[in-house]
């Protein structure tokens, strides 16, 4: 994919409101009851494969605050990574293109509340809470967005 000045735009302005939104909203955005109210943008992968870096990075700049340090940047932001890939893939399907990012978070986001945050509480619990956040984000709120967006989807065209 080549990368126009418009596109890159478009993936600087997912990134930005993405750690904005988690950032500002940071004791609802880390910790295991988490809801991050900017993971209802990962649908934005729907309308154009331009969001997958612009999620990627945007969820890189929040992780940087994140109590799990370092171990969130990586695993974390590389979760969103293939989560905004699987949406993508997705896409074609309303119900199942929210799905991504609740799975793979709920696993990779789980597995470190566990073993690197120190969470006491089982793993499938830390997953559970996990991915009912995501679930809460992604289809609560990012398939109204998506719905709200689907009347002016020709501002992702670049």
């Amino acid at each position: 994919m080549k990368f126009s000045t418009k596109k890159i735009a478009i993936a600087a302005i997912i990134a930005a409101i993405y750690s904005v939104i988690t950032i500002v909203i940071a004791p609802l955005s880390y910790g295991m009851m988490q809801l991050r109210f900017s993971e209802a943008l990962t649908i934005l992968p729907v309308f154009t494969p331009v969001a997958i870096p612009g999620l990627f990075v945007g969820c890189l700049i929040a992780n940087l605050l994140s109590p799990v340090g370092v171990v969130d940047v990586i695993f974390g932001s590389l979760a969103s990574l293939i989560s905004a890939i699987g949406t993508y893939k997705l896409r074609n399907n309303m119900w199942l293109a929210p799905l991504p990012p609740v799975v793979v978070n709920a696993v990779v986001v789980g597995i470190m509340l566990k073993y690197y945050y120190g969470v006491d509480a089982s793993l499938i619990l830390c997953m559970l809470w996990v991915a009912g956040g995501q679930a809460l984000a992604c289809y609560g709120l990012g398939l109204p967005l998506k719905k709200l967006l689907d009347k002016h989807k020709n501002i992702f065209d670049a």
